[in-house]
């Protein structure tokens, strides 16, 4: 019932088989992380089509070149690539010192002022008008703040 395959055509097809599924994991995670894989993968599968038996070189160089390339390229390409990070000058706020203008009930949505400007802002704390926030982070187009000093 079963195909008798040979180990170097396994190893072929095993290699194969690593090349798409690192890709499809590259392809939905988007990390830069799998794609090495593929590529040292991709190495791996010439060799098998050369030396077949050599089945611990295949394995080793797998693994060293995808390691390389992981530690190596990542890096230089991750600065390059952005990931829908839109750049703004409002993380300058971060940090900054806003006056409430519409009191923010714990957990829910109240306006602060800051740089003369009105932002919608939430806390994990009650805070009355007119008291003075710190700036914590920005969510979505929410400021996150606490009482300040």
């Amino acid at each position: 019932m079963f195909l008798a395959i040979d180990p170097g055509t396994m190893m072929i097809l095993i290699w194969f088989a690593v090349i798409v599924l690192a890709g499809i994991i590259e392809a939905s995670t988007m990390d830069l992380t799998s794609i090495w894989f593929s590529a040292g993968a991709f190495v791996a599968l010439i060799i098998s089509i050369f030396w077949k038996e050599l089945y611990v070189l295949q394995i080793v160089v797998f693994l060293v070149v995808s390691v390389l390339l992981l530690l190596g390229l990542r890096p230089v390409f991750k600065k390059y690539i952005k990931k829908n990070e839109i750049k703004t000058n409002a993380d300058k706020l971060i940090g900054k010192i806003a006056i409430c203008v519409k009191a923010i009930p714990a957990g829910e949505r109240g306006e602060v002022k800051i740089d003369g400007k009105i932002w919608t802002a939430i806390a994990n704390e009650t805070i009355d008008i007119n008291t003075r926030v710190e700036v914590l982070a920005i969510d979505g187009v929410k400021l996150v703040v606490k009482k300040g000093e």
